[in-house]
């Protein structure tokens, strides 16, 4: 290897020590949004839910007054989910189907549920716990 050669090598190996010395990837959407609103009760039907796109969060009403939250990505593709109805949470990309419940696929090609998160009301606010 002559002397150009090695001393690209050289920067490039720097380089990449660099960039995993500043401490990895960006914290995920959800951990920002911690301990604020992410929504209004309002936009959650009873027996539906609604994506918070901007949280990156699906949040469903099961029952009256009773608010479950999930990662709005798709465990399949990473795709945002799109909408809840008939009880379920769609990915429209490839056809994945979570429980709105639980988070869990009843229709794939995903195969991993939706991670959960626990939220708060407060009044008429949605807050990330």
């Amino acid at each position: 290897m002559g002397r150009r050669g090695l001393f690209g090598a050289a920067g490039t190996v720097a380089a990449v020590g660099a960039v995993s010395a500043c401490g990895g990837e960006p914290p995920a959407p959800q951990e920002v949004r911690r301990g604020h609103v992410v929504g209004s009760t309002d936009d959650v039907p009873e027996g539906g839910g609604a994506v918070f796109s901007h949280s990156k969060l699906v949040v469903t009403q099961p029952e009256e007054g009773e608010f479950k939250a999930f990662s709005a990505a798709c465990t399949h593709g990473g795709c945002t989910v799109q909408e809840v109805h008939d009880e379920l949470i769609h990915c429209l990309c490839h056809g994945s189907k979570f429980d709105y419940t639980s988070g869990e696929p009843v229709q794939g090609p995903a195969e991993d549920p939706l991670e959960a998160f626990t939220v708060t009301v407060e009044g008429n606010d949605i807050v990330l716990d």
